[in-house]
C-alpha cells in the first residue's frame, strides 16, 4: 500500500466515525437517593443552667431531713424516638466521699436521687437510663436530700454540679 491509499484509507476511516450513528435512545433511568439519620437529642429551654435544688432555710439548730427537686420547669429534653438516654451528675464543687453544700469551711452531705420516692439513689458520677414516654417531651428528674444535724454554723450553704446526658 502506497502513503497515498494509507492516508485515503485511513481518512475513510476516521471520517466513518465522524458520522452519526443510530443510537438507541434510553426513555426511563434510576438514580438512588438516601439519607442517613442519626440518633440525638435537642436540649430545649434552660440552655446550659439545669435548675436548683433549694432545700429552703432553716435553722442552725434545726434537725431532721430536708427534700428538694429540681423544679420540672427547667430544662426538657427531646430525643430521637427510641433512643437509649443516659444521666451522670458528678460529685460537685465540695466532694469528698459524698455531695456537699458548703458555707465557709463547715460542710453538709447530701444525697440525690432519679425518683420522688427517694428510693433510687443517684451516686457521683454513676450512670443512669432516663425512662420516657414522650420522646419530645423528656424531663432529668432529680430529688435530694439531706440530715440537719442540729449545731450547724449559721451561712448559705451551696454547691454546683455538672449534669452529663449521652445517648
Amino acid at each position: 500500500m502506497s502513503l497515498a491509499q494509507g492516508v485515503l484509507a485511513g481518512g475513510l476511516a476516521l471520517a466513518g466515525l465522524a458520522a452519526p450513528w443510530p443510537l438507541d435512545a434510553a426513555t426511563s433511568s434510576s438514580f438512588q437517593v438516601s439519607a442517613t439519620v442519626s440518633t440525638g437529642c435537642l436540649v430545649v429551654g434552660g440552655g446550659s443552667n439545669y435548675g436548683t435544688l433549694n432545700f429552703g432555710s432553716w435553722s442552725a439548730l434545726a434537725t431532721g431531713t430536708a427534700t428538694a427537686a429540681v423544679p420540672g420547669t427547667g430544662v426538657t429534653l427531646q430525643c430521637t424516638p427510641g433512643v437509649t438516654l443516659n444521666m451522670k451528675v458528678d460529685g460537685g464543687q465540695n466532694a469528698g466521699t459524698s455531695r456537699n453544700l458548703k458555707a465557709g469551711s463547715a460542710l453538709l452531705a447530701y444525697q440525690l436521687y432519679r425518683d420522688a420516692a427517694y428510693s433510687q439513689s443517684l451516686g457521683i458520677s454513676q450512670s443512669v437510663t432516663v425512662a420516657y414516654a414522650d420522646s419530645t417531651n423528656i424531663s432529668l428528674p432529680i430529688y435530694g436530700r439531706l440530715s440537719l444535724p442540729g449545731n450547724l454554723p449559721a451561712g448559705s450553704y451551696s454547691d454546683v454540679l455538672q449534669v452529663e446526658l449521652s445517648w
